[in-house]
């Protein structure tokens, strides 16, 4: 890491030292750690850069070429692997558990229904099953499609730790605790705790925004029923960029793009949104009306290096969060929407 943005971090986490204790007073030591790469492996016992070197060396070539191949056919779906990498995480750990397709799983719940990319990774797995089987593990596969999905749309590449094994529990119950775009900074700030992230992780991850697409449905209650008023639009709102959402989204299926000004490109442009009054999800536009979160928008907004530096930081750790690595946990699926069999 350069020495610029060596400072910028120590700068950011000024800022923040100084937000959160005058916010929440005695919180700041504990939430407001900037993380190195070195830092992020609380699991580096048991997780490895070069955890199938010997076993499938081809692994990320294979989930590399795979990708391309389908990026090439519709390009909105990096967006929606970085998405579905988030959920799976955000549910028992990065375990592979959001791709297991059964009655009741995490893929059938309310919050699951906009997700994509299932087919892509049931593909890249089948050609590793070819070369490798039994090896490499579905949840390995998600967090590398992730950072390889991330990359071809122009962001920050990072490695990628392997050894991750599938769990064989999934619950559409768990997955409604993943944020949805409409909770306040405190709710996020407490669901990324338990998550063993961070403020820091919050801001740099509500980045991802600046790809991708959201259903008219998650944002309707913003523009035509503010705070339970019919009729009534979030003031909050940008009105020419109200006015754009109003036209986009008389229809709760249509589609709109979580960056207004720059949505094929991953850079910094939907932090500079935000004080414009142009984030789109209620969450996003919380982001830079609270006292704890302002200071890191203000920053990633006019240090755009400094977001796609922490974006790969913050991205491994979410990758780490309570995976299954010891030898009785989990499994290597054949199969990444069903259990194996065990007869």
């Amino acid at each position: 890491m350069n020495s610029s943005i060596s400072v910028l971090l120590i700068l950011l986490l000024g800022l923040h030292l100084i937000s959160a204790a005058s916010a929440h007073p005695g919180e700041a030591d504990d939430v407001l750690k900037i993380h190195t790469l070195s830092e992020t492996s609380p699991f580096q016992d048991c997780l490895s850069f070069s955890y199938y070197n010997q076993n499938c060396p081809d692994a990320e070539a294979i989930i590399n070429r795979k990708l391309k191949e389908w990026f090439q056919k519709d390009y909105t779906l990096a967006a929606s692997l970085i998405r579905l990498h988030f959920h799976d995480c955000s549910v028992r750990g990065c375990d592979g558990s959001v791709l297991l397709d059964h009655e009741g799983s995490e893929r059938t719940a309310e919050v699951s229904r906009t997700l994509r990319g299932f087919e892509v990774i049931d593909d890249i797995k089948a050609e590793i099953e070819k070369k490798c089987p039994h090896t490499v593990s579905c949840a390995d596969i998600l967090t590398a499609a992730a950072r390889d999905a991330t990359v071809f749309v122009g962001g920050p590449y990072w490695a990628v730790e392997y050894g991750r094994k599938d769990g064989v529990v999934s619950l559409a119950k768990e997955a409604e605790s993943v944020p949805m775009g409409h909770e306040d900074v405190t709710s996020m700030i407490e669901f990324f705790q338990s998550k063993g992230l961070n403020v820091v992780d919050l801001a740099i991850l509500s980045g991802a925004h600046t790809i991708g697409r959201a259903s008219c449905g998650s944002i309707q209650q913003r523009l035509f029923n503010y705070s339970g008023t019919p009729g009534k639009s979030d003031p909050s709102i940008d009105p020419k960029y109200f006015n754009f959402l109003k036209r986009k989204c008389r229809w709760a299926s249509e589609l709109v793009e979580l960056d207004a000004t720059t949505p094929k490109t991953f850079d910094a442009v939907y932090y500079t949104n935000l004080p414009k009054k142009m984030g789109l999800l209620s969450s996003d536009a919380k982001l830079f009306s609270d006292p704890r979160t302002a200071p890191l928008v203000n920053a990633l907004a006019y240090q755009p290096s400094l977001f796609l530096y922490q974006f790969g930081v913050s991205m491994a750790k979410l990758g780490n969060v309570q995976v299954l690595t010891g030898p009785h946990e989990g499994e290597i699926r054949a199969k990444c929407n069903f259990v194996n069999s065990h007869k």
